[in-house]
Order: C-alpha cells, then sequence, then structure tokens
C-alpha cells in the first residue's frame, strides 16, 4: 500500500490531502497515467459496465470510456439527478452525444434514462473515489452519490474504485453505509483485488 499520509486523518482532511496532491500532479503524469488506465479497461469482458467521465484532476479521460465501448460492452454512465437522490443511468453512444449536466462540470448521455436500477444490469462498475483503502473503504467528493447508488448493484458485481496508486492507501475512515469495493483500478497496478 502507497501512503499518502497518517491514516488518522478525519475524512475532510484526507480529501483535502488528496485534492491537493492531485493539482500538483503533472499533466504529462495525468497523461501517462490515462494511458494506463485506457490500457487495463482494454482488458474488461464483460457485457454491460457502468463507468463515468472523469473530470478536472480525477484519472483518466473520455478515452477511458471509448475504450471500454471498443472491448464490445454496453457502457453506461451515471446521471445526476439532483443531490439527494441515487444516480440516474444513460448508455454511452459517443462523445458527440454528451451533454452538459446540470452540475458544473459534469457531462452526461444525452439519451433515454434508464433509471436508479439501470446499475443491477452491471457486471462491472468503476467508481469514481479520491482514495480507497485495502479492505474497500472507498473515499468519495461526499455527496454519497454512489453509497446511495449502489445498493442496487447486482450481487457478485465488481466494484472497482478508480485511484492514482498513492490513493489505494492503508486505512480510510468509514461509515456504516459506506459501500465496500471490491477492487481498485491504478494506473501502475491495474486490477487490485480487495480486501487485500
Amino acid at each position: 500500500m502507497h501512503a499518502l499520509g497518517n491514516e488518522h486523518l478525519s475524512k475532510a482532511e484526507w480529501r483535502e490531502r488528496v485534492t491537493r496532491a492531485r493539482a500538483g500532479q503533472a499533466a504529462e503524469s495525468h497523461a501517462r497515467e490515462a494511458s494506463a488506465l485506457v490500457s487495463a479497461v482494454s482488458k474488461v469482458t464483460v457485457s454491460t459496465v457502468c463507468a463515468y467521465l472523469p473530470f478536472g484532476t480525477e484519472p483518466g479521460t473520455t478515452a477511458f470510456v471509448d475504450a471500454l465501448v471498443a472491448t464490445g460492452a454496453r457502457v453506461l454512465l451515471p446521471v445526476i439527478r439532483s443531490r439527494a437522490e441515487p444516480l440516474d443511468w444513460a448508455e454511452y453512444t459517443g462523445e458527440a452525444d454528451l451533454v452538459p449536466s446540470r452540475f458544473r462540470g459534469i457531462r452526461e448521455p444525452g439519451g433515454k434514462r434508464l433509471g436508479t436500477e439501470a446499475v443491477g444490469a452491471a457486471e462491472l462498475v468503476l467508481v469514481p473515489a479520491l482514495a480507497v483503502d485495502r479492505w474497500g473503504v472507498r473515499l468519495g467528493r461526499g455527496a454519497g452519490h454512489y453509497d446511495r447508488s449502489l445498493v442496487f448493484a447486482a450481487a457478485g458485481a465488481a466494484l472497482l474504485a478508480v485511484v492514482r496508486d498513492e490513493e489505494l492507501v492503508e486505512r480510510l475512515p468509514g461509515e456504516p453505509h459506506d459501500v465496500r469495493m471490491t477492487g481498485a483500478l491504478t494506473p501502475g497496478r491495474g486490477v487490485v483485488e480487495l480486501p487485500v
């Protein structure tokens, strides 16, 4: 496990630390990691995957999602309905069909909404994260969209937090309602099964 810092930090302190580290990442490093993630997801062999469009300093680019489509998988992307509801989902049919979300900086498919339970069709769910620990505790941005949404995932679906290598850490603060990840997807190590 890599160490971003002290395992006794609060969630807010972890978020601040990871956000600062991501903001300081060089563009060349981000591009290398994005390319490594494309290579990793190019090996995916599932019929349906729920993914997301990385934005800002998140690892990856839209090429990450295009690589999933190239495997022949049906790719569903999240649609944020409101700050308090579970995510809706829509099929990704290409970058040209993406529209701006009501939430700044986020794009989503412009096609038919499939409902909150559509995540249940996926054998693999790629989940954005700031960090994940060796026990599967995921640190998100704090809005709770994925904790409310992953309860609809199929039993046995792989839930992979997508993080930079150093964001796979020893221990994060967790809550009883947190949905545990079954693995992490990192640029340097590919898929890491959790708990380690």
